[in-house]
């Protein structure tokens, strides 16, 4: 049995930000499913784990986290050794540090609730400054792929099958971030 568990199901969007850091560092977990549909994530016992009520929650042995990209950062700084290193090329320089924080800021409170809402304006003006800053760079945060990245691909699968995905396509740069970051083999587990 592992001693990593997710708590929430697969087919959310904050669950699969946790089951794809797990696969990039190649850790074993077990998914322990959490069923939405009849409101397990609003009673005993998972409120114990998350008193919010949101998927997923996670447990690493003793440790008890919520919070998915909480859970991510604890991920990759926990596992830093092992699989993809999700943190900047040098984590030690604090400029690469916080310009990887701006981008996982800048995914969870402007591209995330623009593109979940599906508001085409404003997720179009994000992708914008996100093509601006692939001129520059082959990734969000610099020159390797981190959790800035990471934290998208889940929204950016989703929005794929939708007539969104013209907002992609119609930007070179992101356009061809979006399919480096997608066909890396562990967006195609979580896809499974």
């Amino acid at each position: 049995m592992a001693s990593i568990k997710v708590f929430g199901h697969a087919t959310t969007t904050s669950t699969r930000r946790v089951l794809l850091t797990l696969h990039e560092k190649n850790l074993d977990y077990e998914l322990v499913n959490v069923e939405l549909k009849d409101g397990e994530h609003k009673k005993e016992p998972f409120l114990s784990r998350n008193p919010f009520g949101q998927v997923p929650a996670f447990e690493d042995g003793d440790l008890k986290l919520f919070e998915s990209r909480a859970i991510t950062q604890y991920i990759a700084h926990r596992y830093e050794g092992q699989g993809t290193n999700l943190l900047p090329a040098d984590s030690k320089n604090i400029a690469h540090y916080a310009t990887m924080s701006i981008g996982t800021e800048v995914e969870a409170h402007q591209f995330d609730p623009a593109a979940k809402a599906e508001e085409e304006a404003k997720l179009a003006r994000v992708l914008d400054v996100y093509e601006a800053r692939l001129k520059e760079f082959k990734y969000l945060a610099g020159e390797t792929f981190t959790l800035t990245d990471l934290h998208h691909i889940p929204v950016i699968q989703y929005l794929l099958g939708t007539p969104t995905k013209k907002l992609f396509t119609e930007r070179p740069r992101v356009n061809e971030w979006v399919a480096e970051i997608t066909k890396r083999p562990a967006s195609q587990k979580i896809l499974q």
